[in-house]
């Protein structure tokens, strides 16, 4: 039976249908319906230069931009997906050292280069794509005196350069193969959606650089009493995004632990029903060691957990351990620990190092006392209880300068859950089984703090 009107809304279907595919074949823009993928990185040199090339699946904005202290080139992208090979990262060559990249905040992918001298930024730009490759981002570097290098260190990011021709002169590029570990680990390189976007015809000249300010620690808000409420406990997940940690044996990843630990924990603490779980990240992306803190005051926790796992020369050292502030280091491993955690704002372009005075003098302020005595009384629990579930590290407690313990008013510890250098160490760590292990060990030392406050409360 004839039906106008259902005949028509099927034309319109149709219509609509042609257009769409019209539209993304004339316009390849407008088709953007998954975000941008890079498939593979790599490094090469000729004669001064050298030449750092990220192969993706399509074009892309970029920006790119240099940093002192130490060298570093930064590489911005919006939110992208990794699909690299089953290999290690580039090798040292020419003037590049080594790279990290990753999620540096939510629409804002990052590469940062450690680049072993100065240099300066002689070319970036997209080639398109031709019969053995696709599209392709290039950055050349060459080599710069130092003058040149601090004069364009932290200037605005340099546009992005017109596609070149396809018959660009190569250089030759370093070949590695390495199989990447099989990880038990909840976690997978996923592609994510970004909204359809028509590239413009340079980057916008943007100084991502932003002004940071000092962390504010005005006091927070009288906690009101009241029975039977949830304690607010925040969990912070050791690195992420841009910033890996340190690397085991196997190639594992320290963020990939601490994250995979960190939800465990979630999950332990809330099914007990005693305790609300804040955390600094549930994703592979970078937090700024300060923001972590601030996010910790702003959402009233009772109790700071910072989770990470460490790496030694000696592969022999193995076991957790449980880390408390100190305006002294107890040895000088864990001074030299401290520093290493304390940088790692700088692997993500951006140097904090000095940036929290009002931190460095509450640190000295005796307000402060209560909250390290009470941090050091949970530290002596947790270990106790890890002590019943696996084999810890001698002289367990430690104390050292961690950024991440610095929270004037919330006890505060540092559990490092092994060494990613120690075989067994890591082969654990990357076994769920043992990491809900270790959580139900710091669920039942959570329980006791409080039950222990409870307590005295009450007399």
């Amino acid at each position: 039976m004839y039906c106008p009107i259902r005949n028509a809304k099927i034309l319109l279907l149709k219509i609509l249908t042609a257009s769409l595919v019209v539209l993304g074949l004339f316009f390849p823009f407008f088709s953007m319906a998954a975000s941008v993928i890079v498939t593979d990185i790599r490094i090469g040199t000729n004669q001064n230069t050298t030449r750092v090339v990220f192969d993706i699946d399509r074009m892309v904005e970029f920006k790119v931009f240099t940093l002192g202290d130490p060298y570093r080139v930064v590489i911005d992208l919006p939110e992208v997906g990794w699909r690299l090979p089953a290999r290690p990262l580039p090798r040292p060559n020419g003037v590049f050292r080594e790279l990290r990249y990753g999620l540096f905040k939510p629409g804002n992918s990052r590469v940062v280069l450690d680049i072993n001298a100065a240099a300066e930024i002689a070319k970036a730009f997209i080639l398109g794509p031709n019969d053995k490759s696709g599209y392709r981002l290039v950055v050349d570097l060459l080599p710069a005196t130092p003058k040149i290098f601090k004069r364009d260190a932290g200037a605005p990011p340099l546009k992005v350069v017109a596609a070149q021709s396809t018959n660009d002169k190569k250089i030759a590029e370093s070949k590695v193969t390495f199989a990447s570990p099989k990880l038990d680990l909840p976690f997978t390189r996923k592609t994510i959606s970004l909204s359809p976007k028509r590239m413009p015809s340079h980057a916008t000249q943007l100084n991502i650089l932003a002004q940071s300010s000092a962390m504010r620690l005005a006091p927070r808000m009288p906690k009101k009493r009241h029975g039977g409420k949830k304690k607010i406990i925040f969990i912070d997940a050791g690195h992420g995004g841009v910033d890996p940690g340190t690397t085991g044996i196997s190639g594992v990843y320290e963020k990939h632990i601490t994250l995979a630990m960190a939800k465990e924990l979630k999950r332990k603490l809330e099914k007990t029903g005693r305790f609300k779980v804040l955390m600094s990240r549930k994703r592979d992306v970078f937090v700024r060691l300060r923001d972590r803190v601030r996010i910790a005051r702003d959402g009233n926790a009772e109790l700071f957990i910072s989770v990470h796992a460490d790496t030694v020369r000696n592969r022999k050292i193995m076991g957790p351990a449980v880390y408390t502030l100190s305006e002294k280091s107890s040895d000088k491993e864990a001074q030299k620990l401290a520093e290493k955690e304390n940088k790692a704002d700088l692997i993500a372009g951006v140097d904090l190092t000095h940036e929290m005075p009002e931190v460095t003098n509450i640190l000295i302020d005796l307000a402060q006392r209560e909250s390290m005595n009470q941090s050091a009384r949970f530290a002596t629990s947790l270990i106790r209880e890890l002590k019943r579930k696996t084999r810890v590290l001698r002289n367990t407690h430690r104390f050292a300068g961690f950024a991440v313990l610095k929270a004037p008013d919330i006890p505060s510890v540092l559990l490092e859950l092994g060494f990613l250098s120690n075989p067994t160490d890591e082969r654990r760590l990357r076994s769920k089984d043992y990491r809900s292990k270790l959580a139900s060990a710091v669920t039942k030392a959570v329980i006791a703090h409080f039950v222990r406050i409870e307590e005295a409360t009450l007399k």
